[in-house]
């Protein structure tokens, strides 16, 4: 990105609740959640010219949602991707406003994903056919993303001597700040024994290690650092950001070894490069956490600690809130709520604006009291520079830098 960085900004966040029955179309939502982004930013729909969205089967084309709301495109894009897909689309937008094609962005997913098109592979997707890339994984049982990944996952634990136990403490940690957070869809705190004695979904995950599925729409807006100084919210500014960075072989990551480095090895120099700082300069991340191994896994190949000493990273305290680096404040798809990637963006925003909206009675005027008790504070002190970690597959992925 070079040149570009600090260039744009995040002026706009909003999302609808996370639920496991909206009663709603995913049309509805999006509106729902692209307005109260709107309104965030203190924008009108008639200074939006551009929208891009994600879909994994479901969702709503923009030229529909913009209908809605009384937006008239110059620059629109759906595309088809879940996890990894936010951070793309954030460069994207930045892409699209150089070239002169739009002046604001925004950016929303929409999904049912636990009354219509379940995540885990059932629902309504179950009877689709056979067919394409699929031809690789369904007939051999790797339906849903746990049984694709679950491999790498193990051959990592058997590489490099990381235990159930130290992994469950991403599940734990996350379930604090969830319980700190009044929309997070669980705000139970686990222990490491619960997550532990949870049925088996397939070695090496446990129930607990797992992601829940929500129903739920969220949105984001990008525009330019010089329109962002009008607008409602303090900017965030955009250090660095690379979108759907890939592994040697694209199609079938068993045969790019090692299995147990992900993308994030080849996009890390990348963005930090944009950014001009590294990983010890970061304050915050936001870890894709479809599963708790992928949160120490994209730790590690981000270069937080080196490979292999994920399972100490973790369960150390670090990533928890009073941590040296907090990781997924709200929860993250843990516990929050599941919508492949937006919302761990969406926290970072707030976080760095000092808007974490938690049980602190004063937290809409950015007054917090950094005790994160049970049903208290999750708002980091003093945070500069966040970091958005996407996942995909072990073999894509994502990344994103914002400053305040």
């Amino acid at each position: 990105m070079g040149r570009l960085s600090d260039k744009y900004c995040i002026v706009g966040v909003g999302e609808t609740a996370y639920t496991k029955n909206s009663g709603k179309t995913t049309r509805a939502m999006a509106v729902e959640a692209i307005r109260n982004a709107l309104h965030d930013a203190g924008l009108t729909p008639a200074q939006v010219n551009g929208m891009l969205s994600y879909h994994g089967g479901d969702s709503t084309p923009s030229p529909e949602i913009a209908a809605d709301l009384g937006i008239r495109l110059d620059f629109f894009m759906d595309c088809s991707g879940g996890g990894s897909s936010t951070e793309a689309l954030i460069g994207l937008s930045i892409g699209a406003i150089e070239l002169g094609m739009c002046e604001t962005v925004v950016i929303f997913r929409s999904m049912n994903g636990y009354s219509e098109v379940r995540i885990g592979g059932t629902g309504r997707r179950a009877a689709a056919p056979v067919v394409g890339s699929q031809l690789l994984e369904r007939p051999y049982g790797m339906v849903s993303a746990g049984q694709r990944f679950a491999p790498v996952f193990m051959r990592y634990m058997m590489e490099y001597g990381v235990t159930s136990e130290q992994v469950a403490a991403v599940k734990v940690a996350h379930s604090k700040h969830a319980s700190n957070n009044p929309k997070a869809y669980y705000k139970k705190r686990y222990t490491v024994e619960d997550v532990l004695n949870s049925r088996w979904i397939c070695k090496p995950l446990h129930l607990l290690d797992c992601c829940i599925e929500t129903d739920n729409a969220t949105a984001l807006v990008v525009t330019s650092a010089e329109r962002a100084r009008d607008l409602r919210q303090r900017p965030i500014y955009i250090m660095g950001v690379v979108g759907r960075v890939t592994k040697k072989r694209g199609d079938w990551f068993y045969n790019d070894v090692p299995i147990t480095s992900v993308a994030a090895k080849y996009a890390a120099e990348r963005v930090f490069g944009m950014a001009g700082i590294g990983p010890e300069d970061v304050d915050i991340t936001g870890s894709y956490d479809a599963f708790t191994f992928t949160t120490v896994l994209q730790l590690e190949d981000y270069g937080f600690c080196k490979k292999g000493e994920g399972g100490d990273y973790v369960s150390s305290g670090i990533i928890e809130l009073g941590g040296r680096r907090p990781n997924n404040t709200s929860g993250g798809h843990l516990c929050e709520g599941y919508t492949h990637g937006m919302n761990l963006v969406i926290e970072n925003v707030r976080q760095l604006r000092g808007q974490a909206d938690d049980f602190c009675p004063r937290w809409q005027e950015g007054i917090h009291t950094y005790d994160y008790a049970e049903g208290g504070c999750r708002q980091v002190k003093d945070a500069e520079i966040a970091m958005n970690l996407g996942w995909a597959t072990p073999v894509t992925g994502s990344a994103l830098i914002l400053r305040r």
